[in-house]
């Protein structure tokens, strides 16, 4: 069988992301690790970003488009419904995730830390972001209700972009407070929590809090 290799930064929650589903589907891969626009990276992905993937000859970028197609080709639990509706919402949570939580989360918080100027975060750019996350953290809360799962008692492909974001949250100075009132969340990450694919993909930070590189 062909060799899976993932390159990409186990910092980066989209690579993460990209292994859960391997996981998940008990796929054997590679993982090499690679910042963006690195010359690994590179001469694979246009646009220098992470993850990347080859399946021997097969080159794939986009972390949407490798775990579809991680979902598609490989035995193991399907990781999509089959109902229509439902593969719909899976969807639409894939873009929630993509297109604003990880923009406020990760962008306008997390790297605020992780990338401090002098040492310390711009907190202009942080305290922009948390009227939006809160907002966000709500309409997730409500979708998850009393389920484990954004659609129920099955984890799909959404749970497992959004679930890499929340946790890199937690471990922000702002949010425990931003995820208390949100009990559906905070259960929804319990939940993923357990399963042995966050686990193995645990990204290598410090005990506590983010790891912070003075620029």
């Amino acid at each position: 069988m062909a060799q899976l290799t993932i390159y990409g930064s186990p910092l980066s929650t989209y690579v993460r992301t990209v292994r859960m589903v391997c996981e998940e589907k008990g796929i054997a891969y590679e993982l090499v690790p690679a910042a963006p626009h690195s010359p690994e990276i590179d001469r694979l992905h246009p646009f220098g970003r992470v993850p990347a993937m080859t399946h021997g000859d097969f080159v794939l970028y986009e972390s949407a488009a490798i775990a579809r197609y991680l979902d598609e080709s490989f035995a193991g639990p399907a990781l999509r419904p089959k109902d229509a509706r439902a593969r719909a919402r899976m969807e639409q949570w894939i873009g929630v995730a993509g297109d604003y939580l990880y923009g406020d989360v990760i962008r306008r918080v997390v790297l605020q830390y992780v990338f401090a100027k002098g040492g310390k975060p711009d907190r202009a750019t942080i305290d922009a972001a948390l009227p939006n996350i809160r907002h966000e953290l709500g309409v997730l809360d409500r979708a998850y209700g009393a389920k484990p799962y954004i659609l129920g008692d099955e984890v799909s492909l959404a749970d497992l972009f959004i679930a890499p974001i929340v946790f890199y949250l937690g471990r922000a100075p702002e949010g425990p407070a931003l995820l208390r009132p949100h009990a559906g969340v905070r259960r929804a990450m319990a939940a993923i929590a357990a399963r042995p694919s966050f686990e193995r993909t645990a990204p290598p930070l410090p005990p506590q809090g983010l790891p912070v590189f003075s620029t």
